[in-house]
């Protein structure tokens, strides 16, 4: 599934070709996602202006303005990508392969396409009031911001029996830290996943933050690591696995101190360690 830095990198690769731009045809060749294509959605995008993307946790939001733009959005669109799902720019004329399921043409001459094998990504209209949409109202904090530190992590960790790597994975505690992040940032802070979330003391959750921030960053950078056919916005093909400390190498060395990196499974999840360097 597309993480954090996935879309994050999506973001930033179709944000230059569709930002500010009118919206002059919409195709919807497959209405039926996760969550059934709106059927205002071609009647209230032919004519309006596309505003500054933003994303929240894993979705991306479009803000759609009025011609001329009045100030605050109109609308926004939330477009989440679902396990297989990528959004790319082709041109006008670019023919559409299997899979392409909605296009949203702009007056620039490009096109963003939605393609999505499995369709378990969707496409819909967010609440006015974002606080009130069910899908974001309950989100913990952006790991790239500053709310996001070793306090917030130790003070909602008192008293959990639940380990460490599940409760840093929990969406209410923080957004974006996957399982491939997760198990990265806890081996960068040397803490053992199956260590329970309320015996980590606040100066390690300090790393662990910090952790978290840099594998993130780094993995955006790279263009995102998580499947192997994810495509930026550009089309280009993101890079798996590379630079992973432990995630896809159980059984190997480790790469700091040489011990036998050890699988186990947390929360119903595969999750790689290694035991010399994790306590």
């Amino acid at each position: 599934m597309p993480e954090l830095p996935e879309v994050e990198t999506t973001r930033r690769g179709i944000a230059p070709y569709i930002e500010g731009q009118e919206v002059t045809e919409v195709r919807v060749r497959q209405p039926r996602l996760r969550v059934p294509v709106p059927d205002d959605f071609a009647e209230r995008l032919v004519g309006a202006r596309i505003g500054v993307l933003k994303r929240r946790a894993k979705y991306l939001q479009i803000p759609i303005h009025s011609i001329p733009p009045s100030g605050s959005a109109d609308a926004t669109l939330l477009w989440h990508l679902g396990m297989s799902g990528s959004l790319r720019i082709a041109n006008v004329g670019d023919l559409p392969k299997k899979h392409d399921h909605v296009d949203v043409v702009t007056a620039n001459g490009y096109v963003l396409r939605y393609h999505d094998p499995r369709r378990f990504g969707f496409v819909d209209w967010q609440a006015d009031d974002e606080t009130q949409d069910r899908r974001l109202a309950h989100l913990g904090p952006e790991p790239l911001s500053d709310a996001f530190n070793g306090k917030w992590l130790y003070s909602l960790s008192r008293n959990k029996r639940v380990a460490v790597k599940p409760f840093l994975m929990d969406n209410q505690v923080v957004v974006g830290a996957g399982n491939i992040y997760a198990a990265e940032a806890l081996f960068m802070a040397g803490i053992d996943p199956r260590r329970a979330a309320g015996r980590v003391s606040r100066a390690r959750y300090d790393a662990l933050a910090l952790a978290v921030k840099e594998v993130l960053a780094a993995a955006i950078t790279q263009g995102g690591t998580t499947l192997r056919d994810f495509v930026s916005g550009q089309g280009e093909p993101g890079y798996f696995a590379q630079r992973l400390n432990v995630y896809g190498r159980h059984g190997q060395p480790c790469l700091r101190c040489g011990a036998e990196l050890r699988r186990i499974t947390l929360g119903q999840r595969a999750s790689v360690f290694c035991p010399g360097c994790q306590r």
